[in-house]
């Protein structure tokens, strides 16, 4: 689904992805892993139109959709989420998600006027879907709480649901894991897992939790210095010297400790 092929992106003389050719086969989940400074979240920010190259293409669906603007990447289906949630603090968790689907008709004046009826459709189509997805994701006893109040975790599983509101093909998941409890993190992991499986999502992450890597992934891909460095299943990578080499700056001796 998407193809990355040797994507740069510099600022200045510092070189954040360098070389960066990687494939993200669609229905799977790939695992993005490499230690801080490798070029991980600036390659998602390239993927999702947050940045542009300075040099590389990235192709979705066999589409050059380099430098397109994210709302432009929104509309063909690729979405992201970030490391530290987006939330409307001040609204409810339901109207987050309501907010969510572009060109609604309530957003032109002339149809607030002459439009109610279509309006008032939407809106009650748009309820029952955030309903629907709060549900799924087991915190619909939190629709009517402000997105503020939530927990880390909780905020986390709101920014999964902003994804199930439109068509994704595909969701880039920056860090779902940082800063959450381990009993959330399984909910969020049993949430991806269902996505993936019963609706077709092709989903992208960076985490550094391994073992959160292992129960989702595969293929798990490392970089290292704005280069793809490895590529294969969690025991593959845990396992290659380059990656431990990476993490550890040290021999096959202390290879257990990337599982760490």
């Amino acid at each position: 689904m998407i193809v990355v092929q040797d994507v740069h992106k510099h600022f200045g003389g510092f070189h954040a992805v360098d070389g960066a050719t990687l494939e993200i086969k669609s229905g799977s989940i790939t695992g993005l892993i490499g230690p801080n400074g490798a070029g991980k979240t600036t390659l998602f920010n390239v993927i999702a139109g947050v940045l542009k190259p300075t040099s590389g293409r990235v192709l979705m669906d066999e589409e050059d959709i380099t430098g397109l603007q994210p709302h432009e990447l929104f509309g063909k289906g690729l979405l992201r989420t970030f490391q530290i949630a987006h939330e409307f603090s001040s609204m409810s968790v339901r109207e987050n998600l309501m907010m969510v689907p572009g060109c609604q008709s309530g957003e032109t004046l002339w149809n607030t006027w002459f439009a109610r009826k279509r309006i008032a459709d939407e809106e009650r189509a748009l309820l029952a879907k955030a309903d629907e997805v709060l549900e799924f994701l087991t915190i619909d006893h939190l629709k009517d709480e402000k997105a503020g109040n939530l927990s880390g975790g909780q905020k986390k599983l709101l920014e999964l649901g902003r994804t199930m509101m439109v068509d994704a093909k595909i969701v880039f998941l920056d860090e779902v894991g940082a800063g959450v409890n381990r009993t959330l993190l399984n909910t969020i992991g049993d949430a991806i897992l269902r996505l993936n499986k019963e609706r077709g999502y092709t989903f992208c992450m960076i985490e550094h939790d391994m073992d959160f890597i292992g129960r989702l992934c595969d293929p798990v891909i490392c970089m290292a210095e704005g280069k793809v460095l490895a590529e294969g299943t969690i025991a593959d990578i845990k396992a290659n010297e380059q990656v431990i080499e990476a993490y550890l700056g040290t021999g096959l001796k202390n290879k257990d400790a990337v599982s760490a």
